[in-house]
């Protein structure tokens, strides 16, 4: 959904419940388990956040409250919305004078331990979405070298006629959203640790 001006909170809250029932906008749900699949167009990144379980268990807590979506430009309603299979949000974002409205549903949850500890989600795209496909915000801990990442696995491609129209422009904004979500996640690490040291 594509308007003019910031909608009011209640509006927000309307949009993802009006989404909460209907299906998922693409047929390959679950897709970020695996290999992409055919047709979409593919991202994924990854930045180190730092070493050791304390930031492990940091990255997770940032991954709990949303926020790599904590951007200025970005939100995420209902803020605090429980990280659960089957939880329906609205993603707010500001752009050209311009505010888009979207909708998505958690797929999954990744929590594996191992040599290599995950957590995280998958989430989808719901017919009120400008694009289709899948997202999966995932935290890492190599318990071998110590290292902890944040990375994100998604394909899609456009899901209405405004986002075929503006697709170069769409795809500026999903690049902006990789480096600002990186660098979210870093300063809550970050910023987690100086709370702690101060």
């Amino acid at each position: 959904m594509f308007l003019f001006k910031k909608p009011p909170e209640p509006e927000i809250e309307r949009f993802a419940s009006s989404q909460s029932d209907l299906p998922f906008s693409y047929a390959e749900v679950g897709g970020t388990r695996g290999e992409a699949p055919r047709g979409y167009v593919v991202d994924r990144y990854r930045v180190k956040l730092g070493e050791g379980e304390e930031a492990y268990d940091r990255a997770k807590d940032a991954l709990r409250s949303w926020r790599q979506f904590s951007l200025g430009w970005v939100s995420l309603h209902p803020r605090g919305a429980p990280i659960k299979t089957g939880t329906t949000v609205a993603v707010l974002a500001s752009h050209a004078g311009l505010w888009s409205l979207n909708s998505a549903r958690i797929v999954y949850l990744v929590e594996e331990g191992d040599d290599v500890e995950r957590f995280g989600f998958a989430y989808g795209t719901l017919p009120g979405h400008a694009e289709r496909g899948e997202e999966r915000f995932l935290v890492e801990y190599d318990l071998r070298s110590g290292a902890v990442f944040y990375e994100v696995f998604a394909f899609s491609r456009p899901n209405h006629l405004l986002a075929w129209l503006g697709y170069p422009f769409a795809r500026l904004l999903q690049r902006r959203f990789a480096r600002d979500s990186k660098e979210a996640m870093k300063r809550a690490v970050a910023l987690a640790t100086l709370q702690r040291d101060g």
